[in-house]
């Protein structure tokens, strides 16, 4: 009978980190709040447009097809979208302040910025003061989104970084909500209070933020990229709740010094950087995932949901925004949890599928149940298929708002090497914002009747349909899983695997040490150096021969 000599598998465990995670959780959370500026700012102006007696105060002679006052579709389309043409300026110019004043001062600057706006836009009774408003907040708001994940993703520990960066969405989330219901509680005031209310508590958002950037620690990978290596042990030491000398802040500070150093031998980084070598892919993916975004239609549900919901013979329409709104808050949080325990490949894949079937359901039951007169006046044939649209209209955003919401700047956030990561990331936020103009300027057009627009009303849903379809080839072939890497680890990652399908399960080879001795080597131009692929053969052979012991 045949004996069988036992083989003890020896499993090595990754030894428990040093310090606590906690308060680099609690300063992420935090500076999370910024999201409320952006998300109350953006579902605000909705509800405004709705207003009676803003329509009335700001109406330059117009009236719509009920004979009522009212600012032109194109009046509307700039109020709107000029906010948006500020956040894209004002993500361009975040590398200035990121990369300069520091992230924490150039947020505390940011929130200025946007208070000055909104004074603008408290005080105004007329269009043009209006409009001067809403962009100087918009270039704010452009600033504080492309700083919040920078500096989030510079401070959360690898395991949970997915949901801090994700946490800002869910900000974005609340602030939509905030705006739904302010708005719900002034919209039948008969004075300037209707839009002043709600406008002029934006002031308590950005103090609370200032504030807490005054009490909070600058990046330690900033401080490092300045050549501040005792402030940067300080500011560590703060994030992991460890004296700034202890033996495991100096040595993930050494692994932060060893590659930005390996980064900077190869050159300083422009804009153009961006879009050459190994770092194309990068950037590509980041734009192209925060356009995706965008065009998936969120905003044209928070912009115009309100005046699209009163169309459609909805007659709580307020209520039917602050639903939705609520909806979205809901349900960001099983996102933020799953992103970190699923990953981001899966979830933005099956985010796509539902929002690609639920805009389907909704663009179909829109144009097959309503119509319109010979004045452009929606005719609603069947009440109970409309508000069964809008039961898919909130799946929609369930499924949006547990994935490509916070992932999209999850992703982003984490994809950049330090070097490029200011500027790729105003790039990548930038694209956000682009987007988000051209559909702000374009819905009225496309949507309302008339001569001179296109009167697409429920057809709108199939444009918005496709490009959820995009989205699902998009994550198949771009999107790379880097579920619990370090930032320094998705830089092997990306130099390692050539095909974004073949990342999941993917782990890096480099020990510390080796890593450290390829940044000290100073490495090639343009690619992954011979010492780095010499240390990866190494690492390579180690595994093949360690892991089994008789």
């Amino acid at each position: 009978m045949p004996t069988f000599r036992k083989v003890k598998t020896t499993v090595v465990k990754r030894p428990k980190e040093a310090g606590s995670s906690w308060p680099a959780i609690a300063i992420g959370a935090f500076v999370a709040f910024g999201g409320v500026l952006f998300g109350y700012d953006t579902g605000t102006i909705s509800g405004i447009l709705a207003m009676d007696y803003w329509r009335n105060l700001f109406s330059t002679g117009y009236r719509d097809s009920k004979g009522h006052l009212d600012v032109s579709p194109a009046q509307s389309s700039a109020i709107v979208s000029i906010l948006s043409a500020g956040t894209f300026f004002g993500a361009l110019a975040s590398p200035l302040l990121g990369d300069h004043m520091g992230r924490r001062w150039g947020l505390i600057v940011s929130c200025w910025i946007f208070n000055f706006g909104v004074i603008l836009q408290t005080a105004a009774t007329g269009l043009n003061l209006f409009l001067a408003g809403r962009f100087f907040a918009g270039f704010g708001v452009g600033l504080i989104s492309a700083l919040i994940p920078l500096y989030q993703s510079e401070t959360a520990p690898k395991w949970i970084r997915g949901a801090i960066v994700g946490a800002y969405q869910f900000a974005i989330t609340i602030g939509l909500l905030l705006a739904a219901a302010l708005d719900n509680a002034t919209h039948e005031r008969q004075d300037t209070g209707s839009y002043r209310i709600p406008i002029a508590i934006q002031f308590a958002w950005s103090v609370i933020l200032i504030v807490g950037m005054l009490l909070l620690p600058e990046t330690p990978r900033f401080l490092i990229k300045k050549s501040k290596t005792a402030a940067a042990a300080v500011s560590l030491g703060r994030l992991r709740r460890l004296p700034h000398d202890h033996p495991a802040v100096l040595e993930e500070l050494d692994e932060i010094q060893a590659n930005h150093k390996f980064e900077m031998s190869l050159g300083t980084a422009s804009y153009l950087d961006c879009f050459r070598g190994a770092m194309r892919k990068r950037q590509l993916t980041g734009m192209g995932l925060q356009a995706l975004q965008q065009l998936t239609g969120i905003n044209f549900i928070f912009y115009y949901g309100t005046q699209y919901f009163l169309n459609s013979g909805i007659r709580n329409a307020f209520v039917i925004t602050m639903i939705t709104s609520s909806i979205n808050v809901v349900s960001t949080i099983p996102g933020l949890y799953a992103c970190d325990k699923w990953g981001r490949r899966p979830l933005l894949l099956w985010g796509a599928v539902g929002m690609c079937a639920s805009q389907f359901i909704v663009a179909v039951l829109g144009t097959t149940t309503t119509g319109q007169d010979g004045g452009g006046n929606i005719l609603v044939f069947n009440l109970p298929a409309q508000k069964a649209s809008i039961a898919f209209v909130c799946l929609y955003i369930f499924f949006f708002a547990s994935t490509w919401g916070p992932l999209a700047w999850v992703v982003t956030g984490e994809i950049f090497p330090l070097k490029h990561r200011a500027r790729g990331l105003s790039l990548t936020t930038a694209t956000n914002w682009l987007l988000n103009w051209a559909i702000a300027y374009a819905t009225p057009y496309l949507v309302n009747w008339g001569p001179g627009y296109a009167n697409l009303q429920s057809n709108i849903f199939f444009i918005w349909f496709a490009a959820c379809f995009v989205c699902i080839a998009f994550v198949y072939f771009m999107i790379y899983e880097t579920k619990g890497l370090s930032l320094e680890e998705v830089d092997e990652l990306y130099n390692e695997v050539g095909k974004a399908w073949r990342s999941p399960g993917w782990r890096p080879k480099l020990t510390f040490d080796e890593r450290t001795s390829v940044a000290r080597s100073h490495g090639a131009r343009g690619g992954i150096s011979p010492d780095l692929k010499s240390q990866e053969e190494k690492a390579s052979e180690r595994e093949n021969g360690s892991n089994v012991s008789a």
